[in-house]
């Protein structure tokens, strides 16, 4: 196998697995680190150069429905009852993949201080799961978008199983038409900035600063790269995201979002690595996902479920190895006199 792949690098080894041209022995997880350490050991640890792609309504919607527009059934097979297809939040690191979901929705919802008849933004909605949720527990009114039509679908069903109607609204909607007359209390942002692209960046940032009222909160929760270039880290994995799974996806570093949050007019108050959490969250989906081969390889086509099956290991590596990180962001917009209404400390967090 080695004189056939002269530069092994991720990029190189997962696309001939794509393709079927190479086949794996043992678990996908031993496989993603034996490949990273053989490449190393032949070519080095050089990373990747950062690459930046141009980013529109049209691109974006494009490389969404490539992603998500898979048969919500095969989401379902790996993913928590809710759907909920961003890091979890373990507590004491024993829980459930269900219960952590559950525990990310409380800790997000704590941190933005919701209250009961707020109006909520979530951007980057998904299958509606924290809407549903912060409707639910908080007695907050949403308002959700999303980019996917596969997941409105199934996330309007929900809303309605759920007799949540009056206090759920859920479209499809890209961020940069949201209205910008600050009739949200809070915002949300879970797992959809890494769509944004580098070039749009502040952009996104107003966007949201003028969504908000004066004195309400904004969590942007994301994957930031460990570069401050954006370059991606492990030889070739950059390459292989880019080609198999999101198209036009870039990683801005924690310093390059923090800035365009604050140029945006926001005032960041909290910073929270989750880099972990992540990790963890990923191997229960890879785990979840090679204990349902079968039943995945009647959903989607064979060639997708290759690329999700090195994708989740792989990205539970990169998390694990320190390569990527993922950062929650809680910002306020501050009144005009500087003021805002946030508690002297994060203890209300833990102990509401």
């Amino acid at each position: 196998m080695v004189t056939q792949f002269t530069h092994p690098s991720l990029d190189t080894l997962g696309a001939a697995f794509v393709e079927g041209k190479l086949e794996l022995e043992g678990s996908i997880s031993d496989v993603i680190r034996v490949c990273d350490e053989w490449s190393q050991a032949l070519l080095g640890d050089q990373d990747s150069q950062p690459v930046r792609t141009p980013h529109d309504k049209e691109t974006d919607a494009k490389a969404i429905s490539y992603h998500y527009d898979l048969s919500n059934a095969f989401y379902q097979l790996w993913l928590d009852s809710d759907m909920a297809y961003s890091c979890a939040y373990f507590e004491t690191g024993s829980e459930t993949l269900e219960q952590a979901q559950q525990a990310k929705f409380r800790h997000l919802c704590r941190k933005l201080r919701l209250q009961p008849g707020e109006y909520l933004l979530d951007v980057g909605c998904g299958w509606g799961g924290l809407a549903r949720y912060a409707a639910r527990e908080f007695g907050a009114k949403v308002f959700g978008i999303t980019l996917s039509k596969e997941q409105l679908a199934l996330a309007r069903e929900r809303v309605t199983a759920e007799d949540l109607d009056d206090l759920v609204e859920l479209q499809l909607l890209d961020y940069r038409d949201l209205p910008q007359d600050g009739r949200f209390d809070k915002v949300v942002s879970v797992g959809m900035f890494e769509h944004v692209g580098h070039a749009n960046l502040a952009e996104y940032c107003k966007t949201l600063f003028g969504a908000v009222r004066e004195g309400g909160l904004v969590m942007n929760h994301g994957i930031t790269a460990k570069h401050t270039d954006g370059r991606p880290v492990g030889r070739g994995a950059g390459e292989f995201i880019e080609k198999y799974v999101f198209p036009n996806g870039e990683l801005p570093h924690l310093s390059m979002i923090s800035a365009e949050i604050s140029e945006a007019g926001l005032e960041i108050v909290d910073v929270e690595s989750l880099r972990l959490h992540y990790a963890r969250t990923l191997d229960h989906w890879s785990e979840r996902l090679e204990d349902n081969l079968e039943a995945a390889s009647r959903l989607v086509p064979e060639q997708a479920l290759r690329i999700w099956r090195l994708y989740l290991a792989g990205c539970a590596y990169a998390f694990a190895k320190g390569w990527i990180n993922l950062h929650q962001i809680l910002a306020v917009k501050a009144h005009p006199d500087g003021s805002h209404e946030l508690p002297w400390t994060r203890d209300d967090i833990y102990n509401p």
